[in-house]
């Protein structure tokens, strides 16, 4: 099915990018938020990458979005919670 407002076609794989500062527990953090809203998430979707100066981490994890609305909840899941700097 093709989500006419984003041009999706569902189900489909998506990014979903995150960045926070790098502290011991952001990827903990951003995994369990995701983990929510996709529960079989394998450590290979998973990537991260540190900042040059190394006090932010971008995480991104790939998952199979199966409609528009779970995507919305991911998102709005992320940006509240106070470790999340930005989400993409």
């Amino acid at each position: 099915m093709i989500d006419q407002e984003s041009l999706l076609e569902f189900p489909c794989e998506f990014p979903v990018k995150a960045m926070g500062r790098s502290t011991a527990n952001i990827e903990d953090t951003v995994l369990s938020i995701v983990s929510k809203h996709v529960p079989d998430i394998a450590k290979h979707h998973i990537k991260t990458r540190a900042s040059s100066n190394g006090r932010y981490i971008g995480i991104t994890i790939n998952i199979t979005a199966h409609n528009r609305e779970q995507i919305d909840a991911i998102y709005m899941d992320l940006t509240e919670h106070p470790d999340v700097l930005y989400v993409l």
